[in-house]
This record gives structure tokens, sequence and C-alpha cells, in this order.
């Protein structure tokens, strides 16, 4: 077996794949077309979010036996077009949630106490106490759309807090528990004061928090997104934080962002939103720790061998 790795991941992955006698190749430094070159000997394919895997790379995969990619999202995969190839898609979104959760937590926790500005004021010489007095998440209800591995595990993160924790999703149900209340998008837009997102982005999600959205929410909402950027419309945001329907938020991932996650050109909206004192922003390392660098390969590594070491 011939693996091409085109981005760079934790080297346990290589290293137990090459332990099987497999070939790993590492293009990682090699440019777009020389990776693409390479494609047509390769067996497996192991990949972040470099550039696109659509049909038209997907034709020049003769050998192609599967798809790994380091993360959770397969946004970038074409994925209906792979399977009808009979390539295996793999993703590892055990690997990072527990990192997703803790900076979830962390980006609500900030927002409510002004940790984030009450650092550039000081910085600045503002001794502002009254201005950043906090408020507190118990006695809050916290709705999550979309209860995967990432959603399922902030509300892990919650348990040590006094709050209602609503979850929807609109593919699973029957994961209500003690503290979980299975819940619907209505109930949620209804009772919730902290709205956060977590879901995958397709065609049911791009723009899943939008004006209609906002106008159901019977509350002024704090708004959480760790998922991807494109499910909260940026306008309606900024809207919402000029009405006041929205309090505050916490984005790690934007809405400008481009299919391999950068941000080299941004709108007149999102320029708003990096102004704006209530709202945190973080470059899209939710799912990025120590921790979690090592857990994806492995995950994927694991889930690898089974699959094909099981013939």
């Amino acid at each position: 077996m011939k693996v091409l790795f085109i981005d760079t991941v934790h080297p346990i992955l290589s290293e137990e794949l090459s332990a099987l006698g497999w070939e790993c190749i590492h293009a990682e430094n090699e440019t777009i077309e020389q990776c693409k070159a390479l494609l047509p000997e390769m067996d497996g394919l192991v990949i972040r979010s470099r550039f696109p895997i659509n049909e038209a790379v997907l034709r020049t995969c003769k050998n192609l036996k599967f798809i790994a990619r380091s993360g959770a999202g397969m946004e970038n995969i074409d994925v209906s077009y792979s399977l009808s190839l009979g390539i295996e898609l793999f993703n590892a979104p055990e690997g990072n949630r527990n990192a997703v959760g803790e900076h979830a937590l962390g980006m609500l926790l900030s927002l409510l106490n002004h940790l984030h500005t009450s650092k550039q004021q000081i910085s600045s010489g503002i001794w502002d106490r009254f201005g950043n007095t906090g408020e507190e998440l118990d006695g809050k209800t916290i709705g999550i759309i979309g209860y995967g591995h990432n959603g399922a595990r902030f509300a892990t993160k919650l348990r040590g807090f006094d709050v209602t924790v609503l979850a929807y999703d609109k593919y699973k149900s029957g994961f209500g528990d003690d503290f979980v209340r299975e819940s619907t998008l209505e109930s949620i837009q209804e009772n919730a004061d902290i709205i956060s997102f977590h879901v995958p982005q397709n065609s049911e999600t791009i723009y899943y928090f939008n004006e209609e959205f906002l106008d159901h929410c019977h509350k002024p909402i704090y708004l959480i997104n760790v998922s991807r950027g494109k499910v909260v419309k940026s306008a309606a945001l900024v809207k919402g934080l000029k009405t006041g329907q929205v309090k505050a938020a916490g984005l790690d991932v934007h809405e400008d962002e481009s299919t391999s996650f950068d941000l080299t050109n941004t709108t007149a909206d999102l320029q708003e939103l990096i102004r704006h004192p209530s709202v945190l922003l973080t470059p899209h390392v939710a799912g990025w720790t120590k921790e979690s660098y090592f857990n994806l390969s492995k995950t994927l590594s694991e889930k690898i061998q089974f699959r094909f070491l099981a013939d």
C-alpha cells in the first residue's frame, strides 16, 4: 500500500502505517500540482484542508482505496463521488472533540466575564470594575445545536455548572439523559440564553444562523460557533449585536475563511465583528491542541488498521 501525505499530521500515523510495511510518501512541502501528479499511484491519501478533493481530482485516482482526513469535517471532499468509486472515507471527530468542548466553554466563560476585553483595557491603563461586571453561567439555559462528538463533549464540560442543557440534532434521537434534555429547535429558540453550534457544513447548515433564526429567539442570546464559519451569517450577527438580540458572540470559525481555512480577505461585516468589544474571535483553533494533534492521527491509524487488517 502506498499512502500519500499532503498535509502535516502527527507522525504517529505514518509510523504505524510504515510498521505494517506500507510505503508512506510525504508531499507536505510539494506544490498542489506535484501532489496531484502523484495521486494515480496511491492507495491511500491523508489530508487536512490543503485543497479540495473534488471530482476532477478523484478521476485521476485510479488505485485509491481510502482518504483519511485529520479532523472532523468532510466538506473538502466530494463524499458522494468518492463513495461511488468505492473509496473509503475516514475522519477523526473523536480525536479533537475534547479540545473543541473545552474551547467552547472557555469562550463562553470569557464572554460572560469580559475576560478578553478586561485584559485589553488594563493594558491601555483602564481599570473599569463596574463596566466589567460579569454574568454567572449558573441558572442559564444552553442550547446545543448538533449533538455529535463535539456537541456531546461540550455538554459534558457543562456538567459542573447548575445549568439547563437543551440539545437538538435533526439526525439523532434518544440521546437525552439526566443532564441533557433532547429538544426541538423551536424549544431552544424559545428558552435558551446561550446557543452553541456544533454542526457540519453542508447545504442544510450554510447560514443556519441568519436573520430569520434570530427573529425566532425569544431572549437575547450569547452565541458560540466552533463548527464551520458559513454556519453563521455575519451580516445577521452584526445586526443582532446592534439591536441587542445578540449579547455577545464567540467565533472560532468565520464566514470569510477559504476552503483551506485561511483568512486572507475580510468583508465589511467581518471587520465590524473584529472591532466589536462583545465578540471574541479565535483563528479556527478550537480543535487544535497538543493532545488533539496526536489523538487525531492515532484515531485515523486505528480506523485504517481495523478496516484493512480485518480483511
